[in-house]
């Protein structure tokens, strides 16, 4: 036998054997999911068309995020998140300089021993004296713009018709850019449900000092997107660092 018919012998081979091997895995499959009912026409279109409710339609008015004031010994901004209903309001930072810039860390120190509501609220009533103020300013000097990262799909285990339909789960890039030619902006990447739409709703611009260490920062932008989903969806709130320039610029306290 030459060595041309055994190559194409031993090629025959394989594919018959790869072809026997997924022929296995497919009956093998319909064995352990021959009960299972098929995918209704419904399901299909509904993920195309429409979505799904993950619990009942839901009073609350989604969640909330202020700028309580500057720390610029620090180097944050100290954030308030409001949650609708009796639980305590999360207090977070948002870094403005050193390798942490633009990243939003929640107090966690404040919560372990207690996060009874009026507590919370005693500590930020006792701090922002100790701010300096963020000034709000007029939101139509920069634009927003979305795109869809990564699109996912879930299913909620529920009784009833709803509970077989999926729900759209996106991971969504907003990115903030000035209106003209020059200014500050910034970027950050969200979990956003049922629908892919956000909203550029205010901005504070912080005062422009530069001292050691202290990146030029120029604002803070306040986003709203569909982040909760509850009924059929509320939203939520993110805060976006906007910077222009002397983003090198590091002191020996930019660890704070």
């Amino acid at each position: 036998m030459s060595a041309v018919n055994r190559d194409m012998k031993t090629q025959a081979t394989l594919i018959a054997l790869a072809r026997m091997r997924r022929t296995q895995r497919a009956l093998a499959h319909a064995y352990l999911h021959g009960n299972a009912p098929l995918p209704t026409l419904r399901s299909s279109l509904g993920y195309m068309t429409t979505t799904a409710r993950v619990t009942e339609d839901a009073s609350a008015l989604g969640h909330r995020m202020t700028v309580l004031g500057i720390a610029r010994f620090e180097g944050v901004a100290y954030v308030v998140e409001e949650i609708s209903g009796d639980d305590a309001p999360i207090v977070y930072r948002l870094h403005l300089r050193g390798p942490r810039q633009g990243h939003l860390v929640p107090l966690r120190a404040w919560y372990e021993h207690s996060d009874n509501i009026g507590d919370v609220r005693a500590r930020i009533a006792a701090l922002a004296p100790t701010l300096e103020p963020a000034r709000p300013t007029a939101p139509e000097a920069w634009m927003l713009s979305t795109r869809i990262v990564q699109r996912r799909a879930l299913r909620v285990a529920r009784p009833g018709v709803c509970g077989e339909l999926p729900i759209r789960k996106f991971a969504l890039q907003l990115v903030v850019e000035p209106v003209g030619e020059n200014g500050a902006s910034g970027q950050a990447t969200v979990t956003a449900f049922l629908q892919p739409h956000a909203q550029l709703t205010e901005v504070w611009a912080i005062p422009s000092r530069c001292e050691a260490g202290m990146a030029a920062t120029a604002a803070i932008a306040r986003v709203t997107f569909t982040g909760i989903p509850s009924g059929t969806g509320l939203t939520k709130d993110t805060v976006i660092l906007l910077t222009a320039g002397l983003h090198g610029v590091e002191g020996p306290d930019s660890h704070a």
